[in-house]
């Protein structure tokens, strides 16, 4: 008995060691110490990435703990496939796109290549085609466009000079020069969602820990 108990002490402290896992859309990444200030004393790991990708990934089973997506219906689409803690999906921002260049190319009529997120899998990138195409000579200029992984490789493509201009999330851009702020009518609402992911009986430690770090962000 004294050695299966030791066993069970051991175990509870090895998971109250681990680091909640939050699996975070790319516009966040500029936020990253916000966010790891919210909950003091909490051991956190960000995993950046296009939320597509990210929630494929938690249907392929990787140890996340909370999913901050750029686009509130993966959140859905994974809690009612019974991949979330029932009743976690919300809605907990609205995304902005802006147009950047280092060298103050803005006119992108001039511009030899535009970065955007790939739309397959990055909700900015299908905010940014959605931009373009409505222009005039999207025909002309649908040529120039480079597809990134996610929104943060696109800023990632104009601040190396790889990419004339870039669509991207203000979040990331708005200290910078050069960034320009888009109408959110120019394209459709980007809602952002989160989700506390399912996890096992030997989750249930960081999985408490997801909903603190949750109810935080969601706190005013």
């Amino acid at each position: 008995m004294l050695s299966i108990l030791l066993s069970s002490l051991f175990a509870c402290s090895l998971w109250a060691d681990q680091p909640v896992i939050i699996a975070a859309a790319s516009d966040l990444a500029a936020l990253e110490k916000q966010m790891r200030a919210l909950v003091a004393g909490q051991e956190l790991k960000f995993v950046f990435g296009s939320s597509g990708q990210l929630a494929a990934q938690i249907r392929a089973g990787a140890p996340f703990d909370v999913f901050l997506s750029a686009d509130l219906s993966l959140v859905r689409q994974l809690e009612n496939e019974g991949r979330l803690v029932v009743g976690s999906a919300r809605a907990y921002a609205r995304g902005r796109l802006a147009l950047y260049s280092k060298s103050g190319q803005t006119d992108l009529a001039k511009a030899r290549t535009i970065a955007i997120a790939n739309p397959a899998h990055a909700p900015y990138g299908v905010a940014a085609r959605q931009v373009l195409r409505a222009r005039p000579d999207w025909a002309a200029i649908s040529g120039k466009i480079v597809y990134a992984e996610n929104v943060r490789q696109a800023l990632q493509f104009a601040e190396s000079g790889n990419a004339d201009a870039a669509l991207v999330a203000w979040s990331l851009v708005k200290d910078k020069p050069g960034a320009v702020l888009l109408p959110e009518s120019s394209h459709a609402p980007i809602v952002q969602g989160l989700g506390v992911v399912r996890g096992t009986a030997a989750d249930a430690d960081r999985t408490a820990r997801a909903i603190l770090f949750v109810d935080a962000l969601m706190s005013k």
